[in-house]
């Protein structure tokens, strides 16, 4: 066998360890699946054999699943179509579950060893197992979690879980992709024992050589569902509210939860091998999805990619940093002193005085107190993590800093000033970095005495949870300032995307159309509560208003405001602009001043409530939506995100699909479900695309009219990843 070894030992206990050759986590392959064939067939087949232990040989984990690159790169391609394709995915998905059982029925006990991570098909693995050990290591932990990919476990997860621990609390595991520590595993029911680290394997003959019982509790006549089955009174219960909460959740949007509730439902209602078939079959349905196929890719692949620095340019030895300075201790700037302190990097946090800069690094201590709280950092770990920051107003501290990230205002006059403070004291080879949203990085490079180390960082806020940095190119950046930056990135453990230089870039640019449509509706006479609603059931973190809110609406009209005086006679006001600016006046800031769209109670447990001043800017006129005016709300605010992608793709402001998708995701939470904004175009069709934006051009504006690039892709039958982005995914995967 290639991915386990064996051993028998005098016992006649066979310790089968997973060590996939080539690889540094362990992942089912369908030569991975074989073996586990082969030690089934050992275990009901030689006498000799008493029972079956299961551990890992990798120091990273046990298994983190099924091997997606296998999967998606072409190992399960099937040739037909309709249901011919269905019964061609479901002969393929099912060897899992097939091998599974074969392995839980041969006949003698099995007891799994798992020494680290196990999640998704590991995790099955070891539910097909008849005693689970679970090392108690810092990192181990387990769960299902492939609903974040868009499917559902397809290898005996959705059937096996809710006879182990309950309908509901496995419902609740596998529709958030929870993973679980080894006491919460336990404590759950999930595993039987855990023991320190490193006598995993120990354990588990021990259990086969005193206890070993070869029969799964549901193979056993006497088995009950815990907590009861679909038609148990209690049961019955979670399936009715189950039903309601994840239409709340998902809002219909992914199939993979509601196929996954399906498939538990039927298959607790039937003998265990029919509801292994039951669960494949839903599961070959959701694989067979666009969201399923356009989620796998992103969150996969194209997260892997660029996780990876897929647009870094070679030629360049990796940059390794030192010290980083950071120019503004407002909220933005104190939030990139946290990330570069907490990847170790000593950080000089600049403001105009002593208090200011204090300020910032209070906030600092308040992120790094969390974690401490949180037991991510000893108390000693996290003063040393502070110690990392020093806080001033003095520019000289600036000198030996590898890098700069400035994180003031947004006013173009201000950034030059900080800009030219800045350099005069720092090496030639330093990189000059702005967190600037909107202005382009060309025009802030002017103030510049080196253009060609000066380039774009866009963090989102809050930094210490946006994953994403927006990397934007000058017209004289230079490639290896560009290195550099994505060095820098990594090293922070965030996600880089790399864009080229124009008015709010690609995540704002695509981004502030959403908004702007919320403006839109208020001004046609939609309720607000009517443009949010519809805006969450996009999925879109939050509505249109509430979003607004969240950015602060006193930047936004700063962001009118420059970008107004740029454009000038070209600039054209969006409808609510107006009415944005006298909230403002009047103090209404958005959530940060407990007033904007909405009220936001002292208390936070309290719910936030519609200000009811709305009325005296708009009066609403339409109170009500029915199925078809919704779905036509929620087409109004994804497609006009979506059709400013294409035009920046057409710009050449972005020019990788992958950066589009995962930059849409990360950067301002698009609907997740699509895969990413140019996923949605794809899955929609670009021709089917173009003849909805020509029909909503003429019906709300020129904002939704497509550009030639899109009439050109759709005359062709070209998808982006097809004209833009295959080579660079078929490298990835």
């Amino acid at each position: 066998m290639e991915n386990f070894k064996t051993d028998l030992d005098a016992d006649g206990i066979l310790l089968c360890t997973f060590d996939v050759p080539g690889k540094t986590m362990n992942t089912f392959t369908k030569g991975a699946l074989a073996d586990v064939e082969t030690i089934a067939n050992r275990a009901r087949t030689e006498a000799e054999i008493k029972g079956v232990v299961i551990t890992s040989g990798k120091t990273t984990g046990f298994c983190a699943g099924a091997d997606l690159e296998e999967l998606f790169g072409g190992g399960w391609e099937v040739s037909g179509t309709g249901e011919q394709a269905l019964k061609q995915t479901f002969d393929l998905a099912f060897e899992m579950n097939r091998i599974y059982r074969l392995l839980e029925t041969c006949g003698k006990p099995v007891a799994v060893a798992i020494n680290g991570l196990a999640l998704g098909g590991g995790l099955e693995l070891s539910m097909a197992c008849h005693y689970r050990v679970i090392g108690n290591g810092p990192k181990t932990q387990v769960g299902l979690p492939e609903i974040k990919i868009g499917i559902f476990p397809g290898g005996g997860g959705s059937q096996r879980l809710p006879r182990l621990i309950g309908t509901q609390a496995a419902l609740l595991a596998m529709s958030e992709g929870k993973s679980f520590k080894p006491q919460e595993a336990l404590g759950m029911g999930i595993v039987h024992e855990v023991v320190e680290a490193g006598k995993e394997v120990e354990a588990a003959k021990a259990w086969i050589k005193t206890k070993g019982d070869p029969v799964a509790p549901w193979d056993k006549k006497d088995f009950k569902i815990p907590g009861g089955g679909p038609y148990h009174p209690a049961g019955s219960q979670v399936f009715i509210m189950g039903n309601a909460m994840l239409r709340k959740q998902s809002y219909g949007n992914y199939p993979a939860v509601v196929n996954l509730m399906h498939a538990v439902y039927e298959g607790l209602q039937v003998p265990f091998d029919t509801a292994l078939k039951i669960e494949t079959r839903y599961f070959s349905k959701t694989l067979m999805t666009p969201q399923a196929k356009a989620m796998m890719r992103t969150f996969f692949f194209s997260m892997q990619a660029i996780g990876k620095g897929s647009g870094r340019p070679e030629g360049y030895a990796k940059t390794e940093f030192t010290q980083v300075a950071v120019l503004g201790a407002g909220m933005m700037g104190a939030g990139i002193a946290y990330v570069q302190a907490m990847a170790g990097i000593k950080t000089v946090l600049i403001d105009r005085d002593q208090e200011s800069a204090d300020k910032g690094k209070a906030h600092c201590a308040d992120l790094i107190k969390k974690q401490v709280t949180r037991g991510k950092l000893t108390p000693e770990a996290g003063q040393a993590t502070l110690d990392l920051i020093t806080a001033t107003p003095d520019y000289s501290l600036i000198a030996g800093s590898d890098l700069v990230v400035e994180a003031v205002f947004e006013s173009s006059d201000l950034k030059a000033t900080v800009t030219k403070a800045a350099e005069a004291h720092l090496a030639e080879t330093a990189v000059f970095g702005s967190n600037t949203s909107t202005i382009p990085i060309s025009d802030l490079a002017k103030a510049s005495a080196r253009p060609k180390n000066y380039i774009g960082i866009h963090f989102f806020s809050p930094v210490d949870k946006m994953m994403l940095v927006e990397i934007i190119m000058g017209k004289e950046t230079s490639d290896e300032t560009l290195a550099k930056s994505i060095d820098y990135v990594l090293k922070i453990r965030k996600t880089p995307i790399v864009v080229n230089d124009s008015r709010y870039f690609f995540a704002n640019r695509c981004f502030i159309p959403f908004t702007a449509e919320g403006l839109h509706l208020w001004a046609e006479g939609y309720s607000p509560a009517i443009i949010d609603n519809a805006g969450r059931m996009t999925g879109m973190p939050r509505g249109p208003l509430e979003m607004m809110d969240d950015v602060a609406l006193d930047l936004l009209v700063k962001i009118t405001s420059e970008t107004a005086k740029a454009e000038g006679d070209a600039y054209v006001p969006i409808p609510g602009e107006k009415e944005v600016a006298a909230m403002v006046a009047d103090g209404r800031l958005g959530r940060k001043s407990n007033k904007g769209f909405y009220d936001y109670p002292a208390e936070k447990t309290a719910t936030k409530t519609l200000w009811p001043g709305l009325a005296d800017k708009f009066q609403p006129t339409i109170l009500e939506a029915d199925p078809a005016l919704v779905e036509e709300l929620k087409k109004r605010m994804l497609y006009v995100q979506a059709v400013t992608a294409a035009r920046c793709f057409e710009d050449g402001v972005i020019t990788d699909p992958r950066e589009a998708d995962v930059g849409s995701i990360l950067g301002w939470g698009f609907a997740p479900w699509s895969g990413g904004i140019v996923s949605l175009i794809d899955s929609i069709g670009v021709a089917t695309f173009v003849a909805e934006l020509d029909r909503m051009t003429a019906a709300y504006g020129d904002r939704f009219a497509p550009p030639q690039l899109l009439r050109d892709m759709a005359a062709k039958g070209e998808t982006f990843y097809g004209r833009f982005g295959k080579t660079k995914v078929e490298k990835a995967a």
